[in-house]
């Protein structure tokens, strides 16, 4: 379901969701901040008390030391379960934030490629990082202390009325002219906060490409003005704030001065009572006492306004992720496939819109293959032409828009992604390898194998001898992105993880697409053998890499323009015959 679909959640919502078994930590959190809150404003109360036994005569010195005891037992008491509140809220706090990021991450892999890829790198990681990571200070006190002291305030100003309306008026005489100062404070602040968060992607998606294009920056000269796109991002989002900060700083002067004065109204209107004999003095100041208390509760609260606000938006953010639409897929099969053969019917497909929101056209138009199982297919064709697109809807990176995609005759959303991913291993032209070595990037096509597994994976593979040959062998990390290899070698490692998965249907995408004519012989042999009754499907821009396959797909414009063994898709000529004698004029020149 869409996020304009579904209701929208609120703050207090979205964090007993995420904080899941430790929502007990955050009421016990509530009710000791309470405990602390109470302690902090009953020495008040005990202060009030003994200044009217004082004003009656009281002169029992050991009965004022008892109650000056007590006073400090309160005082410790705010600090104890402070302590104790505080402890509770922030353990629950980063085990909501965990959860927050590991949800994010189980969603990313149940959304289909091309939403995941309309997402700026930039922004996903703003908020999956630096942005939820923002609320930990918020969340940990906001709880506790917030709704403490929002319900101490309440209390108190219930009490004061209770003792005497006339006073308790008096006292919150000056407070409209503070809340209408916080109303001009607060005016458009959820908008100002959205737009500041949408320039700060723009910042973080700016310097992302920056950084990634720096070569090809430096390389053309053009680095003062590529870097004035980022300058200007940065102006931007520093403008932002600087604005907002601008129209707010009067209001926020005069509410955070006027609203805790209350003896500006209380004293003179109090002490014209007090005069006329309306109220004794004990009454009176005892009043003071508990107006001045009763309000820090409710500044303490009015401080997190803006913390409340910026939770909310990135809670926002957060659930407009996890309300996107994910590939159609049951938890458990619906039916198990009678074998590993592929069949695609009528399929069509468009990646919808583009990052601008633009609807895109159609990609493939009913496009029709059976490949049984065991057999060797190859998909061919000019570049542009869909053959990646093919490869990626079967290896269920995304969802057809209409037809079908079958395995084993099982419809592939008829199968669980745990058992789909079991069954296919994938490796694309554009490989990626995790900054750690190269024995555990091997090791991710199946977490439980041996040292000894991986590397007779990479001796079958025929990679064994490159990578010894590397600084320190199979402990050799890759780099962020594997950036220490060359295009060459990241893809020789991509093929041995995905030998190592040892799935019955693979998917080689330009697999060899950076390996020399040398070492592309060698690995062609290798993979050969290891995928030796395997499904095996193949996308090569070099046709002689795929001459023996048991059948080959010409693709043009979406649509299957020819199909056929080598030797009778060059007996018919066509679009395969004018790129087989390109092919073998380039290698000839």
């Amino acid at each position: 379901m869409s996020d304009s679909g579904k209701k929208k959640k609120s703050l207090i919502s979205w964090i007993f969701e995420f904080a899941a078994e430790k929502k007990w930590q955050y009421f016990a959190s509530i009710f000791f901040a309470l405990l602390s809150v109470s302690c902090s404003i009953l020495p008040y109360l005990m202060i009030a008390k003994i200044v009217g036994q004082l004003l009656q005569g009281e002169r029992d010195w050991n009965l004022f030391l008892r109650e000056t005891g007590v006073v400090a037992l309160f005082w410790l008491g705010n600090v104890v379960f402070h302590a104790i509140s505080t402890s509770l809220s922030h353990i629950a706090t980063f085990n909501l934030l965990g959860n927050i990021r590991k949800r994010m991450c189980d969603k990313l892999t149940r959304l289909p490629l091309g939403t995941v890829l309309d997402m700026p790198s930039g922004s996903l990681k703003s908020i999956m990082i630096e942005r939820i990571d923002s609320m930990e200070t918020t969340l940990a006190h906001i709880v506790p202390e917030y709704t403490s002291n929002i319900i101490l305030s309440l209390l108190l100003l219930v009490y004061l009325f209770l003792l005497d309306w006339r006073l308790a008026l008096a006292s919150f005489a000056v407070l409209p002219i503070g809340f209408i100062a916080m109303c001009f404070m607060f005016k458009d602040g959820t908008a100002r906060f959205n737009y500041a968060l949408e320039k700060t992607k723009a910042l973080n998606d700016t310097a992302v490409e920056y950084i990634n294009g720096i070569e090809v920056i430096k390389a053309f000269g053009k680095t003062k003005k590529s870097y004035e796109r980022f300058v200007e991002a940065a102006r931007e989002g520093s403008a932002c704030y600087v604005e907002w900060m601008r129209d707010c700083i009067w209001p926020h002067a005069v509410a955070t001065v006027v609203t805790p004065s209350l003896l500006l109204s209380l004293l003179p209107i109090g002490g014209f009572m007090f005069l006329k004999g309306s109220v004794d003095a004990s009454l009176f100041i005892t009043v003071i006492i508990l107006a001045v208390s009763a309000i820090q509760p409710f500044l303490i609260a009015f401080t997190y306004h803006d913390d409340i606000a910026k939770a909310g938006a990135i809670f926002g953010e957060v659930g407009s992720i996890m309300n996107l639409e994910e590939l159609s897929r049951p938890k458990t099969d619906v039916k198990k496939p009678v074998d590993n053969s592929i069949v695609l019917k009528d399929v069509r497909f468009s990646y919808h819109k583009n990052k601008k929101g633009e609807e895109k056209k159609e990609i493939l138009h009913g496009i029709n293959m059976a490949l049984p199982q065991g057999s060797y297919t190859a998909l061919v064709g000019p570049s542009g032409s869909g053959k990646s697109t093919i490869a990626r809807l079967i290896a269920s990176l995304w969802d057809v828009d209409s037809g079908s995609v079958e395995i084993g005759g099982v419809n592939i959303k008829d199968l669980s992604l745990e058992e789909y991913n079991r069954r296919v291993a994938y490796v694309s032209q554009d490989n990626y390898l995790f900054d750690m070595s190269i024995r555990e990037n091997i090791r991710l096509g199946r977490q439980n194998a041996t040292d000894e597994e991986v590397e007779a994976v990479a001796k079958e593979s025929g990679f064994y001898d490159f990578i010894q040959s590397l600084d320190k062998g199979f402990d050799t990390v890759a780099g962020g992105s594997g950036t220490h290899l060359s295009g060459g070698e990241r893809q020789r490692i991509a093929i041995a993880r995905a030998m190592m998965k040892n799935a019955p249907i693979v998917i080689l995408d330009e697999a060899t697409a950076y390996t020399d004519p040398e070492n592309e012989a060698i690995i062609q042999k290798s993979v050969a053998k290891l995928v030796a009754g395997k499904t095996l499907v193949v996308i090569a821009h070099r046709l002689s890499t795929v001459k023996d396959a048991d059948k080959i797909y010409v693709i043009k414009d979406g649509v299957i323009d020819s199909c056929g063994s080598h030797e009778e898709l060059l007996s018919q000529g066509g679009l395969y015959k004018n790129m087989w004698e390109a092919h073998v004029e380039s290698k000839d020149e």
